[in-house]
């Protein structure tokens, strides 16, 4: 198969197109011909070594954990998926080796769920990782209707879909985001507010009673910065600074791979209720210059690969 590999830490110039065995599959794993993948964050953080010591990487490693694909073969217990499923999931297994930057991925039953019928192909490969971990955030900040949320990049991949959600379950959210982007949440149902030196004046003066819970998906001195906007009995929750937990008495949140939220996932999309914005689609054999766009920072909408 055709797969995308490094064999050491680098920038993605260590990126290259190969030819690779085809993967095999385990008892309670699937094999899924990939349609598109998708590069997060994490992804070239791994890749320049950022991640070393927390998670294995196994040389030449495949990137890559969003999928949207087709399944090729089961499993010998795999009773949920026959052959011809269009499935997505977030395939993050225990160590960084054989991931979805190819023509075929050994998918475990656990990270897969079926593909949103309303979606591509390319649009259910960009929802898993940032879908859940926005999911999974507002679910363990215990999040209920007609609470007022702070989320901080809220115009960002995993910020978007927070909005969404959160206005899904009745929020009433407040979302951070440069000005070239307020625009875009005022669509999502966010009231928007400029990050920046004065946020915590500007969030007063449009809920003077405090939030109730602060999501906090960019770092940087966000936790801090809104510990004093929290209304008595309220939360944070961080994917980026395990102070909320440590020292705010909230949540600090690595994303799961979740069939319960995949599935909580695609029922919103084929209702209506969500959407996901691409930025830029790139062929497998121009990875690298996908990586290079993600990390520009400066992209609204995942980026893409199509295999």
């Amino acid at each position: 198969m055709r797969a995308i590999t490094y064999s050491k830490f680098g920038s993605a110039d260590v990126l290259e197109l190969t030819d690779q065995p085809d993967p095999h599959i385990g008892p309670d794993t699937l094999l899924v011909r990939v349609k598109a993948a998708s590069v997060n964050p994490v992804d070239w953080k791994i890749r320049q070594g950022y991640l070393e010591g927390l998670i294995d990487t196994v040389f030449p490693a495949v990137p890559g954990w969003d999928v949207a694909g087709v399944v090729e073969q089961v499993g010998l217990d795999t009773p949920e998926f026959q052959v011809g499923d269009e499935v997505y999931g977030y395939v993050r297994k225990d160590t960084v080796q054989g991931g979805t930057f190819a023509e075929l991925v050994a998918a475990p039953v656990r990270t897969l769920a079926r593909k949103p019928a309303s979606l591509s192909f390319e649009e259910a490969a960009a929802v898993p990782l940032a879908g859940l971990t926005a999911y999974e955030a507002i679910q363990r900040a215990g999040v209920v209707e007609g609470q007022t949320v702070l989320v901080h990049a809220a115009a960002g991949g995993v910020g978007a879909f927070a909005v969404q959600l959160l206005k899904a379950l009745g929020a009433h959210v407040i979302g951070t985001a440069s000005e070239a982007n307020h625009e875009f949440l005022r669509k999502l149902g966010a009231e928007p507010v400029t990050y920046g030196d004065g946020l915590a004046d500007r969030v007063r003066a449009v809920a003077p009673d405090g939030v109730d819970v602060v999501l906090d998906f960019v770092g940087g001195g966000a936790v801090a910065a809104s510990a004093g906007l929290l209304a008595d009995g309220g939360t944070i929750a961080s994917i980026a600074d395990p102070t909320a937990r440590t020292e705010h008495g909230g949540h600090y949140v690595w994303v799961r791979p979740s069939v319960a939220g995949l599935d909580a996932l695609t029922a919103l999309f084929d209702a209506g209720k969500l959407t996901v914005e691409i930025a830029q689609v790139f062929d497998l054999a121009d990875a690298a210059d996908a990586h290079r766009a993600s990390e520009t920072g400066h992209t609204r909408g995942k980026v893409v690969v199509r295999v």
